[in-house]
């Protein structure tokens, strides 16, 4: 039997709908909690699969299914490959790393629904299909806040209004004309993504729900997938000049707002905000350099940020919600986690020897080359970004000296999750070739897609 012809891709999405149907059973907590963790590795060796059959044989979907439907539900392609062990990778991480104090907060089964439907995102090429997977994965961190008690009055407005873009962009651009919808699909990203004006339902998502909650949600960068696969295709240049406007404008902005938060939870969502607006800048640049330094970004950005959010939650998880208005003097008691803090923090900006770094250079190098001015705001937001993150870590670790009564050091849980991070960002940074290749392939086979293939009026996409 051929390993490689099963179909990993479906069983990728299936694998954790079945583990929340079986966490949702469980009434002991810490059962839920293993049981969790076991099947998000069996999602990621799955996706791991996936990626390795598409590498090797060219397999995307399954062909019996595909023939059973008519088309295939679910497909891989160069882009979406290793996309989505990451995002698998991420949800992993993210439960293994829950603390024992914090697993009654944790709904276990609904962390596994979000990572199924998330998955299915990043494995579907059929438009309609995304846009439900899209407006279902808005629903699970709507049912915590509420759970949780918090208000969702922002939450749903923004739910709302990017679930009514998305829908009408994609109808427009399918019946009506695909400029028009288009616009209305590029709101919708933008809402998604977080761009300002409409970046405070992440500020407000982080402050409210529990941090892997919003860390999950963001992370991914699930706007940017709907970037490339409903706008790319059949946006003129003036929507792509627009998104690369308005995220441009962002990532300044929330970059300088990262830099005089007084709250942890505040300075990550902005600064979550600002590089996720740096991977569309990149995107809709759309040459050659500049788009292959946004696919290395779009790697490299969930798996800092995400490795940062993570040392944020276990500090939380022992000091409680942290201020950044005084100093904190927490090296001594957790140097481990200083030490993953700063590695994660100075990779999302690009720091020698991580993978962000040949990610920022090239993002950089394309911007400098089509417009210096951009380049250089692509350099401010960096810095500032930059900035941001080493005042938060003098404030978090340096400082002050702070009295425990507790041992407040690293648990094994969270060094095996921490760990993986850290040895992907360095090896992406001391060798970069294969990521770097991978991701140009992707990025070139996004640029043959011909203006000329935009459907008709009336006409579906693809004919």
């Amino acid at each position: 039997m051929n390993l490689l012809a099963l179909p990993w891709v479906e069983l990728t999405v299936v694998t954790p709908l079945v583990g929340a149907a079986w966490v949702a059973l469980r009434a002991d907590q810490r059962r839920a909690f293993y049981g969790a963790v076991a099947f998000s590795g069996l999602t990621l060796a799955c996706a791991l699969m996936a990626w390795v059959a598409y590498a090797q044989v060219g397999w995307t979907h399954s062909e019996p299914l595909a023939a059973a439907l008519g088309r295939p539900a679910f497909e891989i392609d160069e882009l979406s490959a290793p996309l989505l062990p990451l995002v698998a990778l991420l949800y992993l991480v993210t439960t293994l790393a829950t603390a024992r104090t914090k697993m009654s907060r944790v709904a276990f089964g609904g962390l596994l629904f979000s990572a199924a439907v998330r998955l299915g995102a990043f494995a579907t090429r059929t438009p309609w299909l995304l846009v439900a997977l899209l407006v279902v994965g808005m629903v699970p961190t709507w049912i915590e806040l509420r759970a949780r008690g918090k208000p969702t009055r922002v939450y749903l407005l923004h739910a709302g209004l990017f679930v009514a873009l998305l829908v009408a962009g994609q109808a427009v651009a399918e019946r009506v004309d695909p400029a028009v919808g288009a616009t209305l699909l590029m709101l919708a990203v933008l809402v998604r993504s977080g761009t300002a004006p409409a970046h405070c339902w992440v500020v407000d998502l982080f402050e409210h729900a529990s941090f892997a909650a919003a860390l999950l949600m963001v992370a991914p960068l699930t706007g940017v997938y709907a970037a490339v696969r409903l706008v790319l295709p059949i946006a003129p240049d003036a929507v792509l000049q627009g998104i690369s406007v308005a995220s441009l404008v962002t990532a300044v902005y929330a970059a300088g707002m990262a830099l005089v938060q007084r709250e942890a939870r505040r300075f990550f969502a902005y600064l979550f905000v600002s590089m996720a607006s740096l991977v569309l800048v990149g995107l809709e640049l759309h040459t050659p350099v500049s788009l292959t330094g946004a696919l290395c970004l779009w790697i490299s950005v969930p798996l800092a940020l995400g490795g940062l959010g993570l040392t944020l939650r276990a500090l939380e998880a022992r000091y409680g919600r942290l201020s950044l208005a005084d100093y904190h003097g927490l090296y001594e008691h957790s140097p481990t986690l200083a030490a993953c803090f700063l590695l994660t923090g100075l990779a999302s900006v690009g720091f020698p020897g991580t993978l962000g770094f040949i990610a920022t250079e090239l993002l950089v190098d394309g911007a400098v080359a089509d417009r210096p001015g951009l380049g250089l705001a692509v350099v401010l937001a960096s810095a500032l970004n930059g900035v941001a993150i080493l005042r938060a870590y003098f404030l978090l670790f340096t400082g002050s000296r702070h009295a425990a009564v507790v041992p407040l050091a690293v648990t094994p849980r969270e060094r095996w999750a921490l760990v993986p991070v850290m040895v992907l960002l360095l090896a992406g940074g001391f060798f970069p070739g294969p990521g770097v290749e991978s991701r140009h392939r992707a990025a070139l086979t996004l640029l043959r897609q011909p203006a000329a293939e935009m459907p008709l009026p009336g006409e579906p996409p693809g004919r």
